[in-house]
């Protein structure tokens, strides 16, 4: 299933990913994880692909490794995440963007927890939103749609009002199963096998524009 973007469709609220969406971390992230696959013998080209997009917890229990603590190993790759923010930047436009937005008609929905999007953000100098929704907030991470249900439930909307910014697979799958509609933002190049939806390599060119009731939209 897919839709055709309608520049002219007004949403109550804008949902974003945050890694790969609005910032830039890959660099970051894939050193960390990359060291972490090495030490524990995996194929590092092959895991770095599918490792972005998840809570850290999620994707070490999927690979179900012997003698792996997976809460614990997450642990440890969050604080090295927290340490290395090197190349963590904003996307073309994304701090235009978002300081565009109401307050109120717009938040983070991440897999990152939350002191290491904390991190991120200020060092990509993109703002905190109030009713961020970080790994610790749900019990089942992207592709379920929990935590996007749970990301406009605190904005006081239903998902079907939210138009989701997404960058992997994952997401995409758990923005459209909330019922929302789903931007997909391709600056981080992450492949995936979904296609037919709209996308945006950035938002430099992207403006919004903003309804007498609040609701929003998108000029391009």
């Amino acid at each position: 299933m897919s839709f055709r973007f309608d520049s002219s469709k007004q949403y109550a609220a804008f949902l974003f990913d945050m890694d790969g969406t609005i910032l830039s971390s890959t660099a970051s992230a894939e050193r960390v994880w990359g060291r972490w696959a090495e030490r524990h013998g995996l194929d590092v080209e092959k895991f770095l692909p599918i490792m972005h997009g998840s809570r850290g917890i999620d994707t070490i229990r999927r690979l179900n490794l012997p003698g792996v603590d997976a809460e614990t190993e997450a642990a440890e790759i969050t604080e090295a995440e927290i340490q290395d923010v090197e190349g963590v930047v904003a996307l073309p436009g994304a701090a235009d963007f978002l300081a565009s937005l109401p307050p109120d008609r717009w938040t983070i929905v991440t897999s990152s927890p939350r002191r290491l999007a904390e991190r991120r953000l200020e060092a990509a100098g993109l703002p905190m939103p109030q009713g961020i929704v970080t790994a610790e907030d749900v019990t089942i991470g992207k592709p379920d749609p929990q935590c996007y249900i749970l990301g406009a439930e605190k904005l006081g909307f239903s998902t079907h009002e939210c138009l989701v910014f997404e960058d992997v697979e994952a997401g995409v799958k758990a923005g459209l199963a909330a019922g929302a509609d789903v931007m997909v933002i391709t600056a981080a190049g992450h492949k995936h096998s979904l296609e037919g939806y709209p996308e945006i390599e950035h938002y430099a060119d992207a403006t919004v524009v903003i309804a007498d009731s609040g609701h929003l939209s998108i000029k391009f």
